[in-house]
């Protein structure tokens, strides 16, 4: 870290595992890489691997010389002398660098220093990587999903409460969904959209506002789908057909269509909802809403999938 290295770890694993294979030739103790004696190395002043060699010769010298001269030596001094190497190696700042931008990788972070500090460097490892795995669960089972909205005077869409531009378009709720959809997170992400639905309904209910007709769903962000997805858009699209919606697609990965497709999802739902952009979904939608005439905006949206 200090000196800026780029270590291989698949390298540095080989080398360990190769030392300890020849070790065990000649009954040597097991050869590792422990952080407080590479403290303690760098705070002496090391700079090339011939270091550990000159430290083999003197530990041998040691042990078969002047074993009785450190007999008495107090274990307290010996921890000193690593815990006044390790003082150097701890980085406060990133410590608070990582607490502004991120508190879950902060948690990471103290929990493997705690584990190590009061357990064990196993117990360290095995914090973080719960933390971490966690982290990754809540992320997948809960989903972030966002309303967008138009940015005046163009065709972008752009998340509404980031953007204070952005305004809605009536009569069409644009949603947009940031993770892969899987069996963890369908239940989900079927109950959220309903609500965002409810919400939107309730707002230009209050309003004097069109209600919603169209729902788009903009699907860049998922980036895989399984049969519990596929399910979910079946199931969503049936029950916004009962209120008299109607769902939209917008820019689906080729893994998204060829799952859909195979389910035959994107049959119930039709080949003429399905668009590249959000922009040229909203604006099929706000087309057919003005002009009354659905026939159109599916021959429209056909002659378009035809020409790409």
């Amino acid at each position: 870290m200090f000196k800026n290295y780029h270590i291989d770890g698949n390298k540095e694993m080989i080398a360990i595992g190769t030392m300890n294979v020849l070790g065990s030739l000649t009954s040597c103790y097991l050869t590792t890489g422990p952080f407080s004696r590479s403290a303690v190395n760098y705070n002496a002043g090391c700079r090339t691997a011939m270091s550990n060699v000159v430290m083999s010769l003197a530990v041998m010298v040691t042990l078969l010389f002047l074993t009785p001269l450190f007999h008495y030596t107090p274990l307290v001094v010996l921890s000193a002398i690593i815990v006044s190497a390790m003082l150097g190696l701890v980085d406060f700042g990133a410590a608070l660098h990582l607490w502004r931008v991120d508190k879950v990788d902060f948690c990471v972070c103290a929990g493997a220093y705690l584990g190590v500090v009061f357990g064990s460097v196993e117990v360290g490892l095995v914090v973080a990587v719960a933390v971490s795995l966690l982290r990754v669960l809540l992320f997948v089972a809960r989903p972030r999903t966002t309303v967008l909205g138009n940015i005046p005077g163009t065709m972008v869409y752009r998340r509404m409460d980031q953007y204070a531009a952005a305004q809605t378009v009536p009569g069409v709720l644009v949603l947009r969904v940031d993770a892969p959809v899987y069996f963890a997170n369908a239940s989900y992400l079927r109950e959220r959209i309903s609500r965002w639905i409810d919400d939107e309904e309730e707002r230009t209910k209050s309003q004097g506002e069109m209600g919603v007709r169209y729902v788009v769903l903009d699907m860049g962000a998922i980036g895989s789908i399984d049969t519990s997805g596929t399910s979910m858009l079946d199931e969503l699209n049936k029950s916004l057909d009962r209120r008299g919606m109607q769902i939209v697609l917008a820019n689906p990965g080729s893994e998204i269509m060829k799952k859909l497709d195979s389910s035959k999802v994107l049959e119930q739902i039709g080949h003429e909802w399905v668009f590249p952009t959000v922009g040229e979904a909203v604006a099929s939608c706000d087309y057919v809403l003005h002009s009354h005439k659905p026939g159109m905006a599916k021959d429209s949206a056909a002659a378009h999938e035809s020409m790409v």
